[in-house]
């Protein structure tokens, strides 16, 4: 994970992830953004980010065995913000071979789009119904790349099967912009 030495952290859980834990890790991050008075739209976009992150997490992560396809609901989010309230969410988690090589033209596509062609695609793999978590993932990148401002991401080899993907998300506090 990227060194936050001028970032409040929010949120930071490595391991085993479930569904209570994503609803109370989003129940805490909620109530801090409201108590320091985030605009509710910026609120929005990082709680769904924060929650797409997750489920990624559970639905797809692996473990480092070479040979074990089984899902092990285990990695890395971490939610953060500066001191003009622009947060970073970032995930890390092991993904097969396979799963790589559905993701990344995806985002390669993705931070290929400016934000009208993004929610463009989006609206046509919504209407066309590619891309479910039943058809192998993708949809929740371009609804997460609806609401950032920049996306990064990496693959670090583990195994000939094996890698761990870290992927980035920022998003500016607009209302600071001038």
């Amino acid at each position: 994970m990227e060194n936050l030495d001028s970032s409040i952290i929010f949120i930071k859980h490595d391991g085993l992830l479930t569904q209570n834990e994503i609803q109370s890790m989003t129940e805490l991050l909620e109530n801090d953004m409201l108590c320091n008075n985030i605009n509710i739209g910026l609120l929005t976009n990082i709680v769904t980010i924060f929650i797409e992150l997750s489920q990624n997490i559970m639905k797809y992560s692996k473990n480092e065995n070479a040979n074990c396809r089984l899902i092990d609901p285990s990695g890395v989010i971490l939610v953060s913000r500066d001191d003009d309230c622009n947060y970073s969410i970032q995930s890390q988690n092991i993904i097969s071979l396979e799963d790589k090589e559905k993701m990344e033209p995806k985002l390669i596509e993705i931070n290929s789009l400016d934000k009208d062609e993004i929610k463009a695609r989006y609206k046509e793999l919504r209407k066309s119904g590619k891309n479910t978590h039943a058809k192998g993932g993708g949809i929740g990148f371009y609804e997460i790349a609806k609401r950032c401002d920049k996306i990064q991401y990496k693959f670090m080899k583990l195994n000939e099967d094996k890698f761990i993907f870290h992927l980035k998300v920022m998003a500016k506090n607009k209302t600071l912009n001038i």
